[in-house]
């Protein structure tokens, strides 16, 4: 019988139906297990060839998991290496299974996104993933054919562009080649959602090429780490502007060596950074890049960096670290990151103080409407009649997502995910959760048209609602009221 996935409180969660996809794309961030469709079919690894062929073909699979229980799999063994190797290698149908597996096969957590099982299929041109319970038991296993949206937009000929790319002018061509792809798809009609998430895996293969051509020149030390990503990249909703925010999370084999470690870490970082600003991706103005010692943090570090925020939450200081909340892996040890974030997960509804925090400075940040449904103006005299549609436009719900996400364990980062996966645990009404989503993506898409016309850092998410249709305008106020709504809600939930 296969393990069912569990919630944050541990109660056995049931398994979704394969999702309906209104854009292919727009499933990014959909947890793997909400994929699951059949158990998988687990093939003892003294069972013969023989048996574990007829296993496959009565169960009508291309690949099965070699384990002795659920608790450990050790690979992974596909209908076309068995066949191979009775064809071409002599194998007998009396020979152990174990013998012909693809042994320590790559895994991801049960929760991970679809984005990220994209990327590292990809990247790594995988037939099979096997998804692992937290506590390392099997769940599943996952092929490319079970991903929606696989390689739809052109993406194949860019990823062998990518991959083909051996210096950093070169991943900079790259770079331009998925931006200009991506204007194609959106000017064709494409979804801000389902957009995102192209450009996102595309650009995610783009940096960890960058890393890994910049990780050749030096000699880092021999530790487990990962560059990790924070805000829009972290939460796969940066497309065509915005800046770097990254980190690096290492393990030292003894924390004296911390320091140590940091310091030959550095250097490496910031070659990163440099390089990832030539292919496009602005540096941080408030550094906040893993090139900075602040965020170039041992594991134990980073714990107590997220503790000390929640423990005893600053306002100033709170302000600055909610794009933290974040974080995804991008490259390296993963698991360094999969272990910070479910040591994080139980941790904000056990500090309500840092929820209200949380909450408070969110309030803060009111959408642009004023009470007698007119638009309000933030641009002062240096862009006079306009909007900051990522301040008092995204803003209102990336914040109630990230805070409803926190107080409900939910493993996602991704605003529109939190919202869908938030809304059932909060007995929230299927149609108002579907309003909010639809209200984000308005003023997603309008910011991405923004962004298309270019202009100063300031400037690349202001509109002037005069300069839109009527249509536009409309729907913009709609997609503000519903801000308002998600602030009403999280005000009677953390404030009163």
């Amino acid at each position: 019988m296969m393990p069912k996935a569990r919630d944050p409180a541990g109660q056995p969660r049931p398994v979704a139906a394969y999702p309906a996809l209104d854009a292919a794309l727009g499933v990014g961030e959909t947890p793997l297990c909400r994929l699951v469709r059949r158990e998988p079919l687990i093939v003892r690894p003294d069972a013969t060839l023989r048996d574990s062929l007829f296993a496959l073909n009565q169960a009508g699979l291309q690949a099965g998991v070699v384990a002795e229980s659920a608790e450990a799999p050790l690979g992974i063994v596909t209908l076309h290496d068995m066949i191979e190797a009775i064809t071409l290698k002599q194998a007998q149908l009396t020979d152990p299974t174990f013998a012909f597996m693809t042994a320590a096969p790559a895994t991801l957590p049960v929760d991970a996104s679809v984005h990220r099982a994209r990327v590292t299929i990809t990247r790594g041109r995988l037939d099979h993933l096997v998804l692992l319970e937290p506590d390392g038991r099997l769940y599943n296993l996952l092929s490319p054919g079970d991903l929606p949206g696989f390689r739809e937009g052109g993406a194949a000929e860019l990823v062998e562009m990518v991959n083909l790319a051996d210096n950093v002018d070169s991943m900079a061509r790259a770079a331009r080649a998925v931006r200009d792809r991506g204007l194609e798809l959106f000017t064709n009609g494409m979804g801000a959602e389902a957009l995102c998430q192209w450009m996102s895996g595309l650009n995610d293969l783009i940096s960890i090429r960058v890393i890994e051509l910049v990780a050749d020149e030096y000699d880092l030390p021999p530790v487990s780490w990962c560059w990790m990503l924070f805000g829009s990249e972290g939460r796969v909703e940066r497309v065509f502007a915005g800046d770097q925010d990254n980190g690096l999370i290492f393990l030292p084999d003894n924390e004296s060596d911390t320091q140590k470690i940091r310091s030959e870490l550095l250097p490496f970082a910031q070659a990163v950074n440099r390089a990832l600003d030539q292919c496009g991706f602005m540096s941080c103005p408030g550094n906040i890049m893993a090139g900075n010692p602040a965020w170039c943090l041992s594991a134990a570090e980073w714990r107590a960096r997220f503790g000390s925020w929640m423990t005893a939450p600053e306002p100033e200081a709170l302000l600055n670290a909610t794009i933290f909340f974040d974080f995804r892996p991008l490259y390296g040890q993963d698991e360094l990151v999969d272990s910070l974030h479910r040591w994080l997960l139980p941790q904000p509804v056990q500090n309500p103080r840092f929820l209200r925090a949380m909450t408070e400075q969110a309030l803060g940040c009111t959408p642009a409407l004023g009470w007698f449904g007119n638009f309000s103006y933030d641009g002062g005299r240096r862009y006079p009649h306009t909007i900051d549609l990522k301040t008092y436009g995204s803003r209102p719900f990336v914040d109630a997502a990230r805070i409803w996400g926190l107080r409900h364990g939910v493993w996602t980062t991704n605003t529109v995910e939190r919202l869908r996966t938030v809304g059932p645990l909060m007995n929230r009404q299927a149609s108002d959760t579907t309003a909010s989503v639809e209200a984000f993506d308005v003023v997603q898409r309008l910011r991405l048209q923004r962004q298309l016309g270019g202009g100063d850092y300031d400037e690349i998410n202001r509109v002037n609602p005069s300069h839109l249709t009527a249509p536009q305008r409309t729907m913009l106020k709609e997609a503000f009221r519903q801000a308002r709504l998600l602030q009403l809600r999280l005000r009677q939930e953390f404030l009163q």
